[in-house]
């Protein structure tokens, strides 16, 4: 097991000792670099969480060692720069940006070590069990029931929806209700869903893009034993709160390079058409690349916030702003083009592991970017979140505050 390294401010000598710890990595674990055909990438990746060089700032025996967080982007390019094989983050962000802070904070020994490892490799896949039909934007009201047993098992029935990688998850993180009888946010609980339950069965959604990424889930009889919960009985809400701060932190404050992601996509669309400008729309693309600019750096400073603790409701901002603009780029991608970004090649029924938005057509990215102010929390509740948490405004009135969740109208 790795020594943790020192937690002092970040220095040469700091950063210097990461460095050694990567070229050890690499020399014991991936000796001939990206040519040779005798390592496995699973295996390789297996060793880097034991070196502690997955989450840096995570403890040591976590796949951490207890390091300042901005020095993960050392380690990043090194690794990269070697030629080494990464988890393929974007297929795992759910078990990467929702699932390990989450078992991290609230998780026993036991879970973190049965769930950490695999997680980041990559080897499990994780989905989100939150929203409901009946209760989206309002998650506290969700019916999905827990009961317990005396065999220390809980039976779970329901139904979810817009489930992102159901269809390829072995785990998921699940708030059920285990108390009606008092008000809806205090009768929550949170646990691990083994996808793999004979009670589980998912169905897919057909979205306006012709694809099935999301999915609803029906949990019929699902067993789930109490080693399985994170946090206290009846304390999920609190649970669900670093889950879906880390969310939007995940969703709207992303490093990227300056004009990267869609920005970046748009202002090549109108370098390479100088036959579809005019006058207005270079203006209109100049406000959206200051946007653009305005919410990279942002997310920078959230990133460097959150190196210090948990995140908070400020993760809000950030992807209220990252909605709104992925909405305007890909609309007026659409616009520049005119009838060529209208359609798109592949309108067929099928399910991917993960949405590819910069290996698309305009007209998928103006439809499925419609998605982004609603997953991970619509728009208008983060407007909610950032006017009272933020801000500091007088919250809305909420007449069910204190009613027992069993008396609510639904």
């Amino acid at each position: 097991m790795s020594e943790p390294v020192s937690t002092d401010p970040v220095s040469t000598d700091l950063v210097d000792e990461l460095r050694s710890r990567v070229r050890a990595l690499l020399t014991e674990a991936w000796p001939n670099g990206a040519a040779t055909q005798d390592v496995d990438a699973l295996d390789f990746l297996r060793a880097r969480f034991d070196a502690g060089l997955a989450w840096v700032h995570f403890p040591v025996g976590l796949g951490g060692l207890g390091a300042p967080r901005a020095l993960q982007a050392v380690v990043d390019a090194e690794l990269a720069a070697a030629g080494a094989p990464d988890n393929d983050p974007r297929r795992i962000g759910i078990g990467l940006g929702m699932a390990a802070p989450t078992i991290l904070r609230y998780g026993t020994s036991e879970q973190q070590r049965r769930w950490l490892r695999p997680l980041w490799t990559g080897e499990e896949v994780w989905c989100q069990l939150f929203s409901e039909p009946g209760a989206g934007s309002d998650l506290a009201a969700l019916a999905t029931r827990a009961l317990p047993g005396t065999d220390g098992v809980w039976t779970v029935d329901g139904q979810k929806v817009w489930t992102s990688s159901a269809h390829t998850a072995r785990w998921a993180i699940l708030v059920a209700r285990t108390d009606p009888a008092v008000p809806k946010h205090r009768g929550i609980t949170y646990f691990v869903c083994d996808m793999t339950d004979p009670g589980v069965e998912v169905r897919p959604l057909r979205q306006i893009t012709g694809e099935a990424e999301f999915n609803e889930v029906f949990l019929t009889g699902v067993r789930i034993p109490d080693t399985d919960r994170l946090g206290a009985v009846g304390e999920g809400w609190q649970v669900a709160q670093t889950t879906l701060n880390n969310e939007r932190v995940s969703i709207g404050g992303q490093a990227t390079p300056r004009e990267g992601g869609l920005i970046g996509i748009v202002a090549r669309t109108w370098r390479t058409h100088p036959e579809l400008r005019t006058a207005e729309l270079h203006q209109r693309l100049l406000r959206h690349w200051v946007d653009a600019e305005v919410l990279r750096l942002t997310g920078e400073r959230l990133r460097q916030q959150l190196a210090a603790g948990q995140p908070g409701p400020e993760g809000a901002g950030g992807k209220l702003a990252f909605a709104r603009l992925a909405q305007e780029l890909t609309g007026f991608e659409v616009e520049l083009l005119g009838e060529a970004g209208l359609g798109y090649d592949d309108w067929t029924m099928v399910r991917p592991e993960l949405v590819d938005f910069t290996g698309r057509e305009a007209g998928y990215r103006y439809l499925r970017a419609k998605g982004n102010s609603i997953e991970g929390g619509t728009s208008e509740i983060l407007r909610n979140i950032i006017a009272e948490r933020v801000l500091g405004l007088p919250p809305e009135p909420r007449t069910d505050k204190d009613v027992p969740w069993k008396e609510l109208a639904r």
